[in-house]
């Protein structure tokens, strides 16, 4: 099978480390994290304990941190020190925001490399806000030809309208009127030459631990109990809704022990909550039941595709649309907690069109 082209990055963390190994290092560390054992870690790895142990001891004293913690006694495993989770942390979030960076360049590549490889069916690029149900289609259900990449709502208008990518997926916090999305969308994008798509509306709110321990109603009752929170990568739609809760509370950033904390998926806050590192965090509710995490509904969004409006009519985009109201597209959203399909829509449409049809406007709890 033909390998796409594609830009790949490596750590250099120093004179005379490998950067192969470097990277090897990063995947050792992964495994460790999530699996707890030094062996398995190797394993998985598929390098030998000695080999594995080796590395560690190596680049621990190039640091002058120890990079893992083994327990006392026989089976008690090794665990990452602090050193090794905040150095981890920082290739993680590195890899997501350059990983978004490289894919229109490696898109470009794709297309200066195309007289010399076998012609594809056609493909569109879309650059998306990140959601389970979109993430699980692209895993495991679609039947048509995308190249999508993860972005907050912000980014991926942004390139959108910079010509990046095909299609932009982002979020409507479900209290903004439709003068207010307007307003929003204005900022990134020219509306008259784009046509718009619902897909889908999900419940977002407050994740907490199980049984919700702190009795937590509100974004105000987190800054007032002073809860460690973890944020969204700020140009997520996520952040926006936060920093308007905030707003609409009369309340600083600074309230929140916790609001420099930046997490990139709503995965990845559910993850934090449920390890205990953080006690609370915004984020949507299938996020919390994956994890079988305490919820506290805030309202529901919106989420929405973008795209230019002279190729709305286009073959990959019409099957794109009879994939998304297709049932097993539904059934996976029934499947996901607090998810709900947007309507009947069966065409991408101009901006005056889709505003009369959508309801903008919806309480929500503050």
């Amino acid at each position: 099978m033909a390998v796409s082209p594609q830009i790949c990055w490596t750590w250099n963390f120093g004179t005379g480390l490998n950067e192969a190994e470097s990277s090897k290092l990063l995947q050792l560390l992964n495994a460790l994290q999530a699996q707890g054992k030094l062996a398995a870690a190797a394993s998985t790895c598929k390098v030998s304990y000695r080999s594995a142990w080796g590395l560690l001891k190596r680049y621990e004293q190039h640091f002058g941190q120890p990079l893992v913690l083994k327990g006392r006694g026989r089976g008690r495993g090794t665990t990452l020190s602090d050193f090794g989770e905040r150095l981890l942390a920082l290739d993680t979030a590195a890899r997501t925001n350059l990983d978004s960076l490289h894919a229109p360049w490696g898109q470009r590549l794709k297309e200066l490399l195309a007289p010399s490889e076998p012609a594809e069916p056609e493909c569109l690029r879309i650059a998306a806000s990140h959601d389970l149900a979109l993430a699980d289609w692209i895993e495991n259900g679609r039947r048509i030809k995308v190249d999508i990449y993860w972005r907050g709502s912000e980014e991926a208008l942004n390139a959108l309208a910079r010509g990046e990518c095909d299609a932009a997926g982002f979020h409507i916090p479900g209290k903004q009127g439709s003068a207010e999305v307007l307003a929003w969308l204005g900022r990134w994008i020219d509306l008259r030459q784009y046509a718009f798509f619902p897909v889908m509306r999900r419940q977002h709110g407050i994740v907490t631990a199980p049984g919700n321990p702190f009795g937590v109603t509100s974004l105000a009752d987190v800054a007032k109990l002073g809860l460690r929170m973890v944020n969204r990568q700020r140009g997520s739609g996520t952040r926006g809704m936060i920093d308007q809760l905030l707003a609409a509370n009369g309340l600083p950033a600074s309230a929140l022990p916790g609001y420099a904390h930046e997490e990139f998926t709503h995965d990845a806050v559910a993850a934090a909550v449920a390890s205990g590192k953080v006690d609370v965090g915004i984020a949507i509710q299938a996020a919390a039941a994956r994890y079988d995490l305490g919820f506290v509904p805030l309202g529901s969004d919106l989420y929405c595709l973008a795209l230019r409006s002279a190729i709305a009519n286009g073959t990959a985009v019409a099957h794109l649309v009879r994939r998304f109201r297709g049932e097993t597209f539904k059934a996976r959203l029934a499947a996901l907690t607090g998810y709900a399909s947007a309507g009947d829509a069966t065409t991408f449409q101009p901006w005056e069109n889709f505003a009369s049809h959508i309801c903008f406007a919806e309480p929500e709890r503050t």
